[in-house]
């Protein structure tokens, strides 16, 4: 199990630090995200922030398993919001279906720390 929480966690971590990562850099992609979604670049960037917190959260968690716990649940609580705005923004299934999917591995990523402690 551990070799699968570190890849799981490698990987989502990675999904995140780019995600977040081009949120906080102002790539011009997510500029026009954040207007699609209808929110403010500002507020855009926040969701970044706590992206990238998370995948610094999962990568240290490897080590202090609480910290991966409670990261793995944030972002898990991110990708569920993503989905809500996504839907308001009247966006198809399979526009909104990447978020729910990262959503679901965030979660099993959370039961998967809880287990290790």
């Amino acid at each position: 199990m551990t070799v699968t929480l570190a890849v799981m966690s490698g990987v989502l971590a990675a999904v995140f630090l780019g995600s977040g990562g081009a949120k906080l850099a102002g790539a011009a992609s997510m500029r026009k995200s954040a207007d699609h979604l209808g929110l403010s670049f500002q507020n855009f960037r926040l969701v970044g922030v706590a992206e990238v917190a998370g995948a610094v959260g999962l990568l240290i968690g490897l080590a202090v398993k609480p910290l991966g716990v409670a990261a793995a649940i944030g972002l898990f609580l991110t990708m569920a919001g993503a989905v809500v705005y996504h839907r308001r923004a009247s966006d198809s299934v399979g526009e909104t279906l990447p978020a729910a999917v990262i959503a679901l591995v965030a979660a099993a990523l959370a039961v998967l720390f809880a287990q290790s402690m």
